[in-house]
């Protein structure tokens, strides 16, 4: 019962690492990523649809994303969402087959919002792996209590949820400091 706890803990916060990673690729650098539009919602026909569903996206130059639409009715709205991302600066060009969008050089004010920008995310996911810690001690002190476990096997248990909590938390800690160094780069 302890190792399925442990186990469904693990799992958990391995999504949550995930999850801040992909959250830091969506964060621009200096150079343009199709990574960055991948949470780009766009109104097609009365639905919002993820852009990668809709389009394929090239990088032809450093700071330039092409867009090509499956389907060139959605060319106005993908061109739209894409001007309305907050924090892009992005300033797409329609010329009627595909989407080209331009990214302005970063300025050292801009590096320095996007550093707070990207600090804030991975303190939300290092706040998610704690709180699946906290779940996993409130399950286990469940066990004790109910008797279905005696109190060293909850304590062994707790320092491997501990121990698994300090693993997943360095590694956000770890990609937040590659995704800062890649910000501040010049």
């Amino acid at each position: 019962m302890i190792d399925e706890i442990l186990k469904g803990a693990s799992e958990k916060m391995d999504k949550a690492v995930e999850s801040a990673k992909d959250d830091f690729a969506t964060v621009r650098t200096g150079r343009a990523n199709p990574q960055m539009f991948q949470k780009i919602l766009v109104d097609y026909y009365g639905t919002m649809t993820p852009l990668a569903q809709l389009a394929s996206l090239q990088n032809p130059e450093a700071r330039t994303i092409v867009i090509t639409p499956y389907d060139k009715g959605a060319l106005a709205a993908i061109e739209k969402a894409v001007r309305e991302v907050p924090n892009l600066g992005a300033s797409p060009t329609n010329d009627g087959t595909l989407v080209r969008v331009s990214l302005p050089e970063l300025t050292e004010d801009r590096r320095k919002e996007y550093v707070k920008l990207v600090k804030t995310k991975a303190e939300d996911h290092r706040v998610s792996v704690r709180n699946i810690r906290r779940r996993g001690n409130d399950e286990l002190e469940a066990l004790k209590k109910d008797g279905q476990a005696g109190d060293d096997d909850i304590a062994r248990g707790q320092k491997e949820l501990d121990s698994l909590t300090k693993t997943h938390v360095d590694a956000i800690d770890d990609a937040l400091k590659r995704k800062e160094a890649e910000l501040l780069e010049v």
